[in-house]
């Protein structure tokens, strides 16, 4: 999967112009929980939106899905990362990236904990402490939030710590949403910890078992991502009106997979909780009113 086998644009201007389009297509062929990059989000910013999830996205494919050894692919993805920093950049995603990390002055430091992250899930299976998920977070999640925000213009220590928040709440409503199919991967994302002070086993995780330890023990994980959206949520009172308004649709959108699962009686064993078109339609209608009536 390198980069390197795809020709750039020729041109200056095109080049650039090439390369945002490159980043744009390849975001919007991926499926996710929430729209990517929303229609709230100011014109000049949406290229640098994509051309940052581009990375991500890629990052990710590189851990999950790519064939042959995953961490030779990561090493050489790192190498063509820093080669893109000292302004080496060929592919177009490179190219765009690029041109958004010095625009944007956004350091490396946060590219790099997400390449780790992806290492990290090539060695690590279990985690037998919440601390410890906590830990793989710092480097799957909280790095693309930072990003996220020098691309609106803030790098200050208060709205990252914050951001982190949302980013962790986040982050396990989608591994709570995603237990069977990362049961499929051979990987559970749920504390050791925490199956063991609910009673309940690995082997019944394997086994499919719904049972009211297990609602109880997802009823808790559920609780504790709702605390980090509810720490999150002090970030959108800091940031300009475009900006609040996106972000807090991630967050609602984090928190309406939550919501998913309690309606499936935190059963997220025998069919994985969907938000529903409509709810997503909803949500984004709602707060393009909030937007119109400067909420």
């Amino acid at each position: 999967m390198s980069t390197a086998a795809v020709a750039s644009p020729t041109g200056t201007d095109a080049a650039e112009k090439s390369a945002f389009a490159w980043c744009r297509d390849y975001a919007r062929q991926h499926d996710e929980n929430f729209t990517v990059v929303s229609w709230f989000l100011p014109n000049r910013l949406r290229r640098h939106f994509f051309s940052v999830y581009a990375f991500c996205r890629w990052t990710d494919d590189l851990g999950d899905e790519a064939k042959g050894d995953r961490l030779a692919l990561l090493d050489a993805w790192e190498r063509e990362l820093r080669a893109c920093f000292d302004g080496r950049r060929e592919h177009p995603l490179w190219l765009a990236l690029g041109r958004t990390v010095e625009h944007f002055a956004i350091p490396m430091e946060p590219f790099l904990r997400l390449i780790e992250a992806n290492r990290m899930d090539q060695r690590i299976t279990r985690f037998e402490t919440y601390a410890g998920l906590l830990h793989y977070c710092d480097h799957s999640a909280t790095p693309v939030g930072r990003m996220v925000l020098h691309v609106l213009g803030y790098g200050d220590e208060e709205r990252g710590r914050l951001s982190d928040a949302t980013c962790v709440g986040l982050q396990l409503a989608n591994f709570w949403q995603d237990v069977s199919v990362d049961l499929g991967k051979g990987r559970v994302y749920l504390p050791l910890e925490d199956l063991h002070r609910f009673g309940y086993s690995q082997e019944e995780l394997r086994r499919g078992v719904v049972n009211d330890a297990f609602r109880s023990l997802m009823r808790f994980e559920v609780q504790r991502a709702r605390a980090l959206f509810d720490e999150g949520r002090g970030l959108e009172a800091l940031l300009d009106r475009q900006a609040r308004i996106d972000v807090r649709l991630f967050r609602l959108g984090g928190e309406a997979v939550l919501d998913a699962i309690e309606r499936a009686g935190y059963d997220v064993i025998s069919a994985r909780p969907r938000v529903g078109k409509a709810r997503k339609a909803w949500l984004a209608l709602s707060n393009g009113v909030r937007m119109k009536l400067g909420v």
